[in-house]
């Protein structure tokens, strides 16, 4: 299997290196740009919009940006200039930014797949590159650019002055990303994005709003249950309330068509239809991977738990270990009632009794009060996030070496609830996208505007979504050389990557030709590169 892996990888730079092409001369009488006018065309958007792949910006990756495709396509019926923020500064091509010429872990480097093997033989997956980071985010460029796209920016932070402040930065109230591009201080990113005059515009804005909460497994507040209406004061990670979302996306579309212009807006995908998502499975702790050897013992500690919150009426919340089929990870619940001190209490009786089945102290105690307080056993209604997958079968510490023979996340540890979306949250994100959604296609209705339905488009994908050439892709995450060739989605799990983006053009396009009139040529996104695979990544 190595083998056949390792012979495979010169091909694959072969064809990771070809720049898309239109072989057949284009006759450009035979199309027609029906309605619209693409003689100035914007995309506003976020990550989204921007090229945002494998976790970053990087130069090569930001030009199959959805809107650059669309763009090129234009051009055969008329379609003007199109630019995109300078990234002539990413020297090594690896995307992220620096701060003050220092790395920062939260805009790192861009994901490959390492298909060195690892010690079990099997390629060590994806890793962000080994090359130094060189774009500088106080660089600034003071340019509208016609690919408006800003990662992490939700709708309101479209008409936020000051989004785009140097000083800004510091003050956690500016992006780095329209720092760079912004053309004053005080600016705004739709006003950079209509000083281009557009006559034809995409808005793919809104999925930060729901998003940001899903991806950091529902740690902020759902402001629709909150009853806040002022964007001023929430948290990065809060579900944006649907009042203000409304006002904003019908502000933006109106500032949009106010000179005349057409456009496509774009609907908010499900979370369910997100690799980021969908990855990992809950039960992925196999007897072998867990030990055979070692299930009866642990099955006397998770037992003992067990009991004690049986006689409390929460025993279901946990589980005997399996010898014989998958066994769910262990994960922390905070909507659950907290049992720490019910479980600290029965321990301590039972040291007290000589039967707590090892030498432990108050202090220890009180760990596993904390530790077990809000724990469950996962099941199918979870979603388990694609960052928990690196925190399964994590060593947990406690000075008790006893103890701590046996501590594993994942296993007999929770996995933090950070990692994971439970029922509630799960349903927090649903009643948001879809009220999103009813939002964004009633205002499109009202402005006569097409509408690219993504959340659909992307939902059917997750089955296998055939496009014009035969080919079937997929809404997965990289598996292999299995999906290599079908797979739309970057190695971060929630943006997509060249190949999706070329089939998402694809898409608006043809919601273009039927809402506008127009015979614009399609693109094929098999011609469009997939993940990266390198061997090594030194």
């Amino acid at each position: 299997m190595k083998k056949r892996y390792l012979l495979l990888l010169p091909a694959i730079a072969v064809l990771a290196s070809c720049e898309p092409s239109i072989k057949d001369e284009i006759d450009s009488s035979t199309y027609s740009a029906g309605e619209a006018n693409f003689s100035s065309y914007v995309a506003v958007g976020n990550s989204l919009t921007s090229g945002f792949m494998d976790g970053t910006v990087f130069k090569s990756g930001q030009k199959n940006s959805f809107p650059n495709i669309l763009a090129g396509q234009f051009k055969i019926v008329g379609g003007g200039e199109f630019t995109q923020p300078s990234y002539e500064d990413d020297v090594n091509d690896v995307g992220g930014l620096l701060f003050a010429g220092a790395p920062n872990e939260g805009f790192p480097s861009k994901l490959i797949v390492n298909m060195q093997p690892g010690a079990d033989g099997q390629p060590l997956g994806p890793q962000n590159i080994n090359k130094p980071v060189t774009i500088e985010a106080s660089k600034q460029q003071k340019k509208a650019y016609h690919n408006a796209g800003v990662p992490g920016a939700k709708t309101f932070h479209l008409i936020a002055p000051g989004y785009g402040s140097l000083a800004g930065l510091t003050q956690g109230t500016a992006n780095p990303y329209f720092v760079r591009t912004a053309t004053s201080d005080n600016t705004t990113v739709l006003a950079d994005a209509m000083s281009l005059k557009p006559t034809f515009f995409t808005n793919w804005i809104g999925a930060n709003d729901v998003l940001s909460y899903a991806t950091s497994g529902g740690e902020g507040v759902d402001q629709n249950k909150a009853g806040g209406l002022n964007p001023a004061v929430y948290g990065s990670n809060d579900i944006t309330h649907a009042g203000v979302f409304k006002q904003v996306y019908e502000g933006i579309t109106t500032t949009l068509t106010s000179q005349g212009a057409k456009g496509v807006v774009a609907t908010i995908p499900d979370v369910t239809a997100i690799p980021f998502f969908t990855t990992v499975p809950y039960n992925p702790l196999s007897p072998q991977v867990i030990g055979v050897d070692n299930i009866d013992q642990l099955n006397v500690f998770v037992g003992m738990l067990k009991q004690i919150l049986t006689a409390a009426g929460e025993g279901s919340r946990l589980e005997l270990f399996s010898k014989t089929k998958a066994n769910p990870l262990l994960v922390q619940d905070k909507t659950l009632k907290d049992m720490g001190p019910v479980l600290v209490q029965a321990i301590k009786g039972l040291v007290a009794s000589g039967k707590f089945p090892l030498p432990i102290t108050d202090a220890e105690i009180a760990f596993i009060g904390a530790t077990y307080g809000q724990a469950r056993h996962a099941t199918a209604k979870d979603l388990m996030l694609l960052t928990s997958k690196s925190q399964i079968g994590l060593p947990v510490k406690t000075g008790n070496a006893a103890m701590d023979s046996f501590l594993k996340k994942g296993v007999t540890v929770p996995i933090e609830d950070k990692f994971v979306l439970n029922p509630v949250e799960q349903a927090n994100i649903k009643e948001a996208t879809v009220t999103f959604n009813t939002i964004i296609k009633a205002t499109a209705t009202s402005k006569g505007l097409a509408v690219a339905d993504m959340n659909d488009i992307l939902n059917k994908a997750v089955a296998g979504l055939r496009v014009e050439d035969g080919q079937i892709y997929t809404a997965d995450y990289f598996k292999g050389m299995g999906n290599l060739n079908t797979v739309m989605f970057s190695l971060d799990g929630v943006h997509l990557n060249a190949r999706g983006y070329a089939f998402i053009a694809s898409e608006i396009l043809k919601t273009i030709n039927k809402h506008y009139k127009a015979n614009i040529p399609l693109v094929n996104p098999a011609v469009y590169p997939g993940p990266t695979l390198v061997v090594g990544n030194k």
